[in-house]
C-alpha cells in the first residue's frame, strides 16, 4: 500500500514538472523560395561532366513575444556543371515555436537543435520540388545532425570567449 501512495506521489510530480516545461508549433510556413536555373536550356545538353553541389546552411531566431519565436532555417543549394551554374535553389522554412518553461541553456538548445529537426523535412522536400520541377534529376538532401552543429557552435563560442579574456602576449 505504501508503494502505491509513493508511486502516485512521484506520478504526481512528474506530471506537474511536465507542466513546467511546454513546447508547441505554433505554426510552420514557408518564408522565402527562389530558384534559378541562369543556363537553360544549353546546360541540359552538357554530357560526361559530373555536377558539383554546394549546401550552405543557417539559422536564425527571433523573439516574437514572451516565449514564443521564430526560427528560419536558410538552405542554399548551388549545382555547378564545369564551370557553369546549372540551378541556384534558395529555401527559408519558418516556424513560430512556444516554448515556455525551459531554463536558459535548455532553451538555447531547443532553438538550436529541435526547431531546426521539425523544419528540416518541410525545407528538403521543397528543394527536392523545385529541382524536380526546374527538369533536373532528382535530388535528396540527407539529413543534417543538427545536435552536433549545435555542440559545434557552443565549442566556438567557448574558445572565442577564452580567446577574448586572454591577457595580451608580449610588450612587457
Amino acid at each position: 500500500m505504501a508503494d502505491e501512495t509513493t508511486n502516485g506521489a512521484a506520478a504526481a510530480a512528474d506530471n506537474t514538472a511536465a507542466q513546467g516545461a511546454q513546447f508547441t508549433i505554433q505554426k510552420i510556413y514557408l518564408k522565402d523560395v527562389s530558384f534559378e536555373a541562369p543556363n537553360a536550356p544549353a546546360i541540359f545538353t552538357e554530357q560526361n561532366v559530373q555536377p558539383q553541389l554546394n549546401l550552405n546552411l543557417s539559422q536564425s531566431v527571433t523573439g516574437l513575444a514572451q516565449d514564443v519565436f521564430e526560427v528560419v532555417l536558410s538552405l542554399t543549394l548551388t549545382c555547378t556543371v564545369g564551370d557553369k551554374t546549372a540551378y541556384l535553389v534558395e529555401v527559408k522554412q519558418a516556424g513560430i515555436f512556444g516554448l515556455q518553461g525551459f531554463d536558459a541553456p535548455t532553451l538555447d538548445g531547443m532553438l538550436g537543435t529541435y526547431c531546426p529537426n521539425v523544419l528540416f523535412p518541410y525545407a528538403r522536400q521543397m528543394i527536392s520540388d523545385l529541382v524536380q520541377g526546374g527538369g533536373f534529376p532528382p535530388f535528396y538532401l540527407q539529413p543534417i545532425n543538427f545536435e552536433a552543429l549545435y555542440a559545434e557552435g557552443l565549442r566556438r563560442r567557448a574558445e572565442q570567449m577564452q580567446a577574448e579574456q586572454q591577457p595580451p602576449a608580449g610588450n612587457a
